[in-house]
């Protein structure tokens, strides 16, 4: 493949704070319609990698293209089919519902925004409380308000992290049905940051493996349990975390 064939397109990140290296070098590439899945325990890069690829922060040295163009130059010309939702990240909660989905249609320069928002309130069932203040939420109503908000311009690629943090398990497999109904309609790209291996496992095509930094494994979620030997993700992940397995060679990086 050519990084033609690729919607996201890492080579040699790295992002070096006061002397600490908190992403070392690490390469990647993601195609388009599919999730990928980024994976480490705390402190392994995950965040820091996330920001980088949104343009929130400027890598100390390699190149991030996502939908062609170079992030650090030229991220301009690509926001408006960017988005991001994280239940870390709240909204402003005096607002409304209505009057949050409203500011950021503008922010985004959403066309028909009425109709776009009425969508999305019927896609995420938000008409119960679309009226009431976003601080006076739930956190499951919170959770698809954030959904909603970042489906506003219809993303092409889609950044999420832990997006169904904090939910019950009824609520959380609501939300990655909504994900996966709208990757289907639409052919998005997803790019996700979770802690959660069961979700993994249903929704990502290809997983992304961080320790201290570094991507230390890569595969889809089949290979990744085959590869090491365990009986899921979440084995997987543990093995991961406390480093029982050999650093990935970035070279071999399956395409």
């Amino acid at each position: 493949m050519t990084d033609t064939d690729f919607i996201i397109t890492v080579s040699g990140l790295t992002k070096i704070f006061d002397g600490i290296t908190a992403v070392d070098n690490t390469s990647f590439s993601i195609r388009p319609g599919t999730t990928t899945g980024l994976l480490g325990g705390n402190g392994a890069g995950k965040t820091t990698t996330i920001a980088m690829l949104l343009g929130l922060l400027t890598p100390t040295q390699g190149q991030i293209r996502i939908l062609g163009e170079d992030m650090v130059r030229n991220r301009h010309r690509v926001l408006e089919r960017l988005n991001f939702s994280s239940p870390y990240v709240d909204l402003p909660k005096r607002l409304s519902v209505r009057e949050n989905l409203n500011v950021y249609a503008r922010l985004y320069g959403v066309l028909d925004s009425r109709a776009r928002i009425a969508a999305l309130t019927e896609d995420f069932a938000l008409g119960a409380f679309l009226a009431k203040p976003y601080g006076d939420l739930s956190s499951g109503q919170k959770t698809r308000v954030l959904l909603a908000k970042a489906l506003l311009n219809k993303p092409t690629v889609l950044l999420m992290d832990e997006p169904t943090a904090s939910l019950d398990p009824e609520t959380a497999d609501w939300v990655r049905a909504r994900l996966e109904t709208y990757q289907a309609q639409t052919g998005a790209t997803y790019f996700l940051a979770s802690h959660n291996m069961a979700e993994v496992e249903r929704l990502c095509d290809d997983v992304l493996m961080m320790r201290a930094g570094a991507l230390v494994d890569q595969g889809s979620p089949t290979q990744l349990i085959e590869r090491h030997g365990r009986r899921d993700m979440e084995e997987v992940f543990l093995a991961v975390a406390r480093g029982e397995t050999a650093k990935f060679q970035q070279s071999k990086t399956p395409s």
